[in-house]
């Protein structure tokens, strides 16, 4: 058996692609240089020439370099030579074909007398993108390194440069610059959570960090048309047993016009991983691969299939996910090629909003499928360059490169006439102040000027409203006047954040990357700052504005201000000293949360959800409720956070709001999903999700788990109708629940994840009955079981926090003290625990 799966790798390695259909690649630009060497190196079939000899390219260096060569130890003939810089160095290519192009860098630390090459840090950029930053072998575990990068090359030339840190030397073994096809790289992918297309990604770079070869063995780059090399996926898989390795003759493969050996060879088609034991029923689990990678970055992601493994056509059906994210559902391969042995690729684009170092991807049957089975042939995974045009880290280009003496010059000169024209204008300013002071004493009626728009606004948010209801004359926006919160200054965020330190960050979501700061007055607050290239735009921006900034409550994240000089998006909120309600369930070694401390977590949510809902003349519909949008400050209050796809409720005589779907898989309300009819109800959903979250401490979705298991709501309302919901909670609160307690809260999740939102309660319902559950584990000997119909709340109390101590900001009714909220609560309380008060 091991002999036959040799021979049919290495039938799959040997195979040639069919040159009659399909003519080679030869790419119009191919340097491949040997850095250091003294003559003509061969490496992987091709042929690298010295970097001494300069043709097309050319070598510059601010201080004379030094070659080192040694044949001894060297992995491979590119690394038996380098070239040491001391200074700022650069090669310059000349492109032919502008476009695409791989640039593959080769670095291996010979040994040097003069210096410790290992400990050496290495920096390489072009003229847009930061490919590598202060990399060095001393805390690496392999004993060389290569790299692969993407770049759109725009201009007639390409310039790496190679950039030492002070005081120390870098060096460089090998480069390669290859032009590729235009149709290898798309302009645009599918986003997930929400699905939407990401555009733009030709404006970006990318770096190859995993190429997998599924079932099948290594393919170096002689065997690529070009020059890919794709390794063996087995070191990646979750679980072992759940793939079968499978091959065919690559003769079979049948490539269509719209993908070519160059998307992948047909030794990557002919292998694949199937789903291991397929047809038995009691092994339902997705095959899934685990990849570390930097949560910092979004991902570029593509699925190779083939369906090498079916007898006829429309047998093979299945799903795909991206980290808990539904990809592809019910993919039925023949029906996008319609024969068998036809590749087929699809491209996603995976952020990393949960702030997870693992990528994971998986492949699973379809629930409606006939025959439980499912494949991939082959998968890429590419690091987008972020914000900053940075493979490696948040620096830009301009951080890293330095300033000549000319532009030094050029600085100070500019500062000096900037620092000469602020003074003119602030002394011309002050004079102008002192006059039309005296001016307004001697005039006793007529209009006074109107103030300056404040830091030059842009037409992001001057559009919602400029013009005062009473005097019909425009306003600039203030606090006074418009209620959108203080209006920062870039330059003010800058400070706070620390030019946005990396070492601030708090998280990253689908609107962008969120910051600790503190303000000039020693507040610490959070500061959102929108990604451009984000599925969430100005939209969300406005919407989030707009809500928070009428609406105030104990339970919902209070804005402080926003900037949006230079085109900016930046969001700046309260500080929630404990983050996310998800961080204190699982996936970090915070301390769990007692039982007690869940339910006033839920209640606190509940109540932030009920204000929403009730709070107003009109309701707000969050549509995004999650444990990742409830948020715990330093006494594990909770509060309602990210109001950006929040969405304004139905008037008083409609029955919903018909609008697109928005949302986070996993958590979406289904008659929403399906019909896209909005109402309170949804968010009623996605709350009963939250609270079986919170009871099993596990994420919403989850592909790794056996089909049964991957949605929550599902698995755990199975295990509730049986009443054995205490099977499945969290075994650090196994024993430390009162039942009566338990029973409530299970009750009152069940409602909530009705299939329809007419049996489902009202967010005042689920508040009543949380509150009603924490009473019953606070009081465990006085109260009896509750009865089985008491997720009703009790006719006759009123539940409502707002007849008091209220105010209105712009037609929005807001609580002003939470104390009425308290009242009503201990009124509600107060006849639990008496009964005669009913």
């Amino acid at each position: 058996m091991v002999e036959l799966k040799l021979l049919q790798w290495v039938l799959v390695v040997l195979a040639v692609i069919d040159s009659g259909s399909y003519a080679a690649y030869t790419p119009v630009d191919n340097y491949l240089i040997a850095c250091g060497s003294s003559h003509d190196v061969q490496f992987q079939g091709r042929t690298f020439v010295p970097d001494s000899k300069q043709s097309s390219f050319e070598l510059k260096s601010q201080k004379d370099s030094v070659t080192v060569n040694s044949s001894s130890g060297a992995p491979s003939p590119i690394f038996q030579s380098l070239r040491v810089f001391s200074a700022v160095a650069s090669y310059k290519f000349k492109i032919k074909h502008k476009g695409r192009h791989w640039i593959r860098l080769h670095f291996y630390p010979l040994p040097d007398s003069s210096n410790n090459l290992r400990s050496a840090p290495i920096t390489v950029v072009t003229e847009k993108f930061v490919l590598l930053n202060s990399f060095t072998f001393k805390n690496y575990n392999g004993s060389y390194l290569s790299k692969e990068y993407s770049v759109n090359v725009t201009s007639d030339t390409l310039t790496l440069t190679v950039i030492p840190s002070n005081h120390s030397v870098t060096f460089i073994n090998g480069i390669e610059v290859v032009s590729v096809p235009d149709e290898l790289f798309p302009d645009q992918a599918l986003s997930l959570a929400p699905s939407a297309p990401v555009n733009g990604l030709s404006d970006n770079a990318a770096e190859t960090v995993y190429r997998l070869n599924m079932g099948g063995p290594l393919i170096t780059s002689q065997n690529d048309t070009l020059g890919r090399t794709w390794e063996n996926d087995s070191k990646y898989l979750h679980v072992n047993s759940s793939a079968l390795n499978v091959s065919v003759d690559p003769s079979i493969i049948k490539y269509r016009a719209s993908v070519t050996p160059d998307i992948a060879p047909n030794s990557v088609y002919a292998t694949a991983d199937r789903l291991g034991n397929a047809n038995v029923s009691d092994l339902n689990f997705n095959m899934t691969w685990e990849f570390p990678v930097d949560p910092s970055f979004s991902y570029f992601v593509r699925f190779h299939f083939c369906d090498i493994v079916s007898t006829g056509l429309n047998k093979l059906v299945f799903s795909v996910y991206i980290n808990t994210n539904a990809a592809i559902s019910s993919l039925d391969l023949s029906s996008v090629t319609s024969t068998l042995a036809s590749p087929y690729y699809k491209d996603f684009v995976s952020n990393s909003s949960d702030g997870s170092n693992i990528l994971s991807v998986s492949v699973g049957p379809d629930l409606v499928a006939d025959i439980d089975d499912a494949i991939l042939n082959g998968l890429e995974i590419m690091k987008i360059s972020n914000d900053a045009g940075s493979l490696n880290g948040p620096v830009s280009i301009k951080g890293l490169l330095p300033k000549s003496s000319s532009e030094k010059t050029k600085t100070l000169i500019i500062i000096g006439c900037i620092v000469g024209a602020l003074a003119a204008i602030l002394l011309i300013a002050s004079c102008y102040c002192l006059f039309m002071a005296r001016r307004s004493k001697d005039t006793n009626q007529g209009h006074s000027w109107l103030p300056l728009p404040l830091y030059g606004i842009s037409q992001t948010l001057t559009g919602v409203s400029m013009t005062s209801q009473k005097s019909g004359t425009a306003s600039c926006i203030s606090l006074a006047s418009s209620n959108l919160g203080r209006i920062f200054t870039f330059q003010e965020i800058m400070d706070a954040t620390n030019k946005f330190d990396e070492n601030s960050l708090l998280g990253v979501g689908g609107f962008g990357k969120v910051y600790k700061g503190t303000l000039e007055d020693g507040t610490v607050v959070a500061v959102k700052r929108g990604n451009p290239r984000s599925e969430q735009g100005l939209t969300e921006f406005r919407t989030e504005i707009a809500m928070l900034s009428k609406l105030r409550h104990r339970h919902l994240v209070s804005l402080i201000g926003f900037c949006d000089e230079r085109s900016e998006m930046i969001l700046v909120y309260e500080y929630m000293a404990n983050g996310p309600l998800r961080s204190h369930l699982y996936g970090t070694d915070l301390p769990s949360l007692s039982w007690k401390q869940r339910l006033e977590v839920c209640i606190g949510a509940a109540r932030g959800l009920h204000y929403l809902h009730t709070g107003a003349a009109q309701s707000i519909i969050h549509r995004d409720v999650k444990t990742t949008n409830i948020l715990l400050d330093e006494n594990l209050v909770a509060k309602v956070a990210d109001f950006g796809l929040s969405k304004t409720g139905p008037a008083l005589d409609q029955t919903h709001v018909s609008t697109a779907v928005k949302g986070s898989f996993g958590y979406l309300d289904p008659e929403y999903f399906r019909r896209q009819q909005l109402t309170e109800k949804s968010d009623v959903y996605s709350f009963g999700v939250v609270l079986i979250e919170v009871l099993c401490t596990r994420p919403a979705l989850n592909p790794v788990l056996p089909r049964e298991q991957v949605n929550i709501a599902e698995w755990a309302m199975s295990w509730q109708k049986k009443g054995m919901l205490d099977q499945i909670m969290d075994q650090a609160l196994v024993g430390k629940v009162n039942s009566a307690s338990l029973k409530k809260f299970g009750e009152t999740a069940e409602k909530c994840l009705a299939e329809y939102g007419v049996d489902r309660p009202s967010m005042g319902d689920v508040l009543w009955n949380l509150e009603y559950a924490l009473q019953l584990e606070e009081t465990t000997a006085a109260l009896a079981e509750p009865e089985d119909n008491s997720t009703n709340h009790i006719q006759g109390i009123q539940l409502t926090p707002f007849e008091n101590n209220v105010s209105m900001i712009d037609g929005v009714t807001s609580g002003t003290d939470d104390d009425a909220e308290d009242v009503a609560t201990s009124a509600v309380f107060s006849q639990i625990v008496n009964p005669r008060g009913r």
